[in-house]
């Protein structure tokens, strides 16, 4: 366990509590959001229904729409089914896993109000099941519209990050560096980006967690139009001045980042955050060279190398 110097100590806790994290577990995940666990919490969860449906990936919110859709009809198509096949006009069908086939898609041409074909509901406790689910459809879509716009308009920073962080040479030494940069064809200006040193230290007779924010060569830029590369020079008032890569592994350390710019799309501030582990560091190498001009001298950049580094 490593001890850390007295300038670098800091009291303050980042909302993960002290206690030591042990088998390399991260803190934060890749894409920004808290490893942590929650529990005693009931199997059903409305509160957090809403969030979960805007945050998750796009191929769980389809997988999600899709099944609700057809278990929806599929509920209906039952009803319709018990209460008898003869009180849908239009229904031919003599085999049973027809004739649940067309109450299927009655129910599904129901709930979007597309209006009816061959088939229409006929008896009056039909026709108040086929009311309340044209009713419940208007409701339904309505939110499924409002979901798919405010997963839409919902203002985020799709920054691309090296994956590894290196220590490369700096003037007359070293220094820990990565870089980023925007995947959008957008403006962000007004940049500003803070990075943790999150790491278990010695205190006493015991292990306790510590977050020590690490002094960088320049901590806010005002516009990202190519990449940034973000220095912490090492020197000896750094806590990881001379400190050893098992050093960083045995104090299971991590590297978090926090990332603020001002979306000029969205009008917004936006907000990003990474981290790299102690085996995500990379000792005696520079990152490769991703900016060059074309024939016309105009810039470009290779975001696909965003993460080349050469060992020197």
């Amino acid at each position: 366990m490593i001890k850390i110097k007295h300038k670098s100590t800091i009291n303050e806790d980042l909302g993960f509590g002290k206690n030591p994290t042990q088998n390399n577990q991260r803190l934060l995940n890749k894409d920004g959001s808290s490893n942590i666990k929650r529990k005693g919490l009931p199997f059903f969860k409305p509160h957090e229904a809403y969030n979960s449906l805007i945050f998750m990936s796009w191929t769980r919110f389809w997988i999600t729409i899709s099944i609700s859709y057809i278990g929806i009809n599929i509920f209906f198509a039952f009803i319709y089914y018990s209460l008898g096949m003869e009180h849908l006009n239009g229904s031919v069908s003599t085999e049973p896993f027809k004739k649940f086939l067309d109450a299927f898609f009655f129910s599904a041409q129901t709930i979007a109000t597309v209006g009816y074909g061959h088939l229409s509901p006929n008896g009056f406790l039909t026709n108040i099941v086929a009311a309340f689910e044209s009713f419940l459809g208007l409701l339904t879509f309505a939110l499924a519209t409002g979901l798919l716009y405010g997963r839409f308009s919902r203002p985020n920073a799709k920054i691309i990050y090296s994956e590894n962080i290196l220590v490369a040479p700096y003037l007359e030494g070293k220094a820990y560096m990565f870089r980023f940069a925007n995947l959008r064809s957008n403006q962000l200006i007004e940049l500003h980006v803070e990075v943790l040193l999150s790491i278990n230290v010695g205190e006493g007779e015991k292990a306790t967690r510590r977050f020590v924010p690490l002094k960088l060569e320049r901590n806010t830029i005002n516009l990202l139009t190519l990449s940034w590369t973000v220095v912490h020079p090492l020197d000896e008032e750094s806590i990881l001045y001379n400190l050893s890569a098992k050093e960083l592994i045995d104090g299971d350390a991590e590297f978090i980042i926090m990332l603020k710019a001002f979306d000029d799309a969205f009008s917004q501030t936006v907000h990003s955050r990474n981290s790299y582990k102690a085996n995500e560091v990379v000792f005696d190498a520079k990152f490769e060279k991703i900016i060059n001009t074309d024939k016309d001298g105009i810039a470009e950049i290779d975001l696909a190398k965003i993460s080349d580094y050469q060992v020197i």
